[in-house]
């Protein structure tokens, strides 16, 4: 019998995390295309120099100048806004706690999870492995899930929401009336985003401003367009009825498409899971039939190292199909 000293399987373990690691950071973006994506995004995105034609006064601005600079203080500002800090995840989520009180939850939970694994008598090395994971990963992960539930919430009702600012607007309603109207009768989480705004504006911010602030609060397309069409409409001017009708029609065009993207995609995501669940169902099999054949993995230091390697690269492989079936648009 071959006897492993138990240092050796953890350096092999280690080792076989470090190239799924490397092969995820360096081939995941190859397999996906997110280099060829960010540059066409780049070249698109390249802003292109204007000349001023001759004729033109300097002080005076045309309305099409002003939307630049609106557009252009707008993604400096989204820009500067990527690093997103724990109090903005946890108002993301729809939480009402403080980072105190997520920060202490979270440690208590590592520590509990700590004392009774060591209980369990698994082992000092497992036991901070398995803390660290439910102080650090857990807590962030229910909070990435609140977070994406309730911005699926708020995508089927904010059409509906802009659509009644649209007719408040054109039956003669000023603008923060209508947003006042959404703030009372729209089902959550668009109720409480659109009362933020309301509130926000009465304490002196002024509305295209504080309808900005949506994106920061709702990070989606979506509500980044509603702040930037009342943010150009405030500092330009321009007809607010059409241009939010014109987002009503490209709201409900996006939703349709996400759907249909969805459809498509799920034949995908099921060869994923076929795939995904295939070497689980073959070792149970095996063990129904063979049980003696197939313990040597679990029973032997050798065939423990093999499994751990194998749970490393089919978790790479799953995250990897994972990346390449999710389509962002």
């Amino acid at each position: 019998m071959i006897a492993i000293n138990p240092q050796v399987l953890m350096v092999a373990l280690l080792a076989a995390v470090s190239i799924g690691g490397i092969a995820w950071v360096f081939l995941y973006p190859i397999l996906s295309g997110e280099k060829q994506m960010e540059q066409r995004q780049a070249s698109v995105a390249k802003a292109q120099p204007t000349a001023r034609l001759p004729g033109t006064r300097g002080p005076l601005k045309s309305r099409r100048e002003q939307v630049e600079e609106t557009l252009k203080e707008l993604e400096i500002r989204n820009s500067k806004a990527k690093k997103v800090p724990l109090n903005m995840k946890i108002t993301q989520a729809g939480l009402s706690w403080s980072k105190r009180q997520f920060i202490l939850t979270s440690a208590t939970l590592g520590f509990v999870t700590f004392l009774v694994v060591m209980f369990a008598g698994v082992g000092l090395i497992a036991a901070l492995a398995l803390a660290f994971a439910a102080a650090f990963g857990l807590p962030l992960w229910v909070l990435k899930f609140l977070k994406k539930r309730r911005q699926q919430r708020f995508l089927l009702t904010f059409p509906d929401a802009v659509d009644v600012i649209v007719r408040g607007i054109k039956a003669g309603l000023p603008l923060l009336d209508s947003l006042k109207i959404v703030s009372l009768e729209a089902p959550e989480p668009v109720k409480s985003e659109f009362r933020q705004i309301v509130e926000t504006q009465t304490i002196g911010i002024p509305l295209g401003d504080a309808c900005v602030k949506l994106y920061e609060r709702m990070p989606l397309p979506e509500a980044n367009f509603f702040g930037i069409v009342i943010s150009i409409q405030q500092k330009a001017g321009g007809n607010l009825s059409e241009a939010l009708g014109n987002l009503s029609r490209v709201l409900r065009d996006r939703k349709r498409m996400q759907a249909k993207i969805k459809a498509m995609s799920m034949e995908a995501k099921a060869s994923a899971m076929i795939i995904a669940a295939l070497p689980f169902a073959v070792m149970l099999l095996v063990y129904i039939t063979s049980p003696k054949y197939i313990e040597l993995l679990w029973t032997q230091p050798i065939g423990r190292m093999m499994l751990a390697g194998c749970a490393v690269w089919m978790f790479t492989g799953v995250m990897v199909m994972k990346k390449m079936i999710n389509f962002d648009f």
